[in-house]
């Protein structure tokens, strides 16, 4: 497949573009930094910023999905341009008609599914009073993906490790038995799965390692 990725310049979006090599796709990474991509002869790298509408919709021009692994970091000043970047691929794929879109969440987006976890409460309590500006960015992407009116998915993520890939990892909802850590391999695994995995369309997995 033809995909495009953002956020492929930190540790689990170099994963994923990796992977995607690896299993024969097509990749364009939109990135403010393309020198930290890797060099590969199916591996097109766009420069650009998130709040660069037209730049962002070259970038998935002719792509079948999009996967991003942005998603804020502790800095306030990154929530805004972040919260954009996304209006702005929703807008991008609805235009070229590219469908399929995967992104990073965390249990601050909660899901209707979701089940009682105490130690997921307080971790997401203590990122709305200690990250507000992060907290309220993720729960704005969660609604603007909900209502994209696209094949979504949003991987909800916990406490990720340099951990390696393993055979499987644990799909499950917030108050289901797992532990709350995910190694960014098996993240990576996970999103390109979803790529003929229609299972999970419309829905926000909540992804461990066991």
């Amino acid at each position: 497949m033809r995909i495009t990725v953002f956020g492929g310049t930190g540790p689990t979006g170099l994963l994923l573009i990796n992977q995607a090599l690896a299993e024969g796709h097509d990749v364009t990474a939109y990135a403010r930094t393309p020198s930290k991509l890797p060099v590969h002869q199916r591996l097109t790298a766009i420069q650009g910023q998130l709040d660069d509408a037209a730049a962002i919709a070259e970038a998935i021009r002719g792509s079948d999905a999009v996967l991003s692994t942005l998603g804020p970091t502790t800095k306030k000043a990154d929530s805004a341009p972040l919260v954009t970047g996304y209006r702005h691929i929703v807008a991008a794929m609805r235009e070229h008609g590219a469908e399929r879109l995967v992104v990073m969440g965390t249990p601050s987006i909660a899901d209707p599914t979701d089940g009682k976890e105490t130690k997921v409460s307080l971790m997401v309590t203590a990122i709305r009073k200690f990250q507000p500006a992060a907290y309220d960015a993720i729960v704005t992407i969660g609604r603007i993906v909900r209502e994209s009116g696209l094949k979504w998915t949003i991987v909800r993520f916990p406490l990720l490790s340099d951990g390696p890939k393993t055979a499987s990892v644990n799909v499950r909802r917030v108050g289901d038995k797992g532990g709350l850590r995910l190694s960014r391999a098996n993240a990576a695994a996970y999103y390109l799965q979803q790529l003929t995995d229609s299972s999970q369309i419309g829905r926000a997995p909540f992804v461990t390692d066991k």
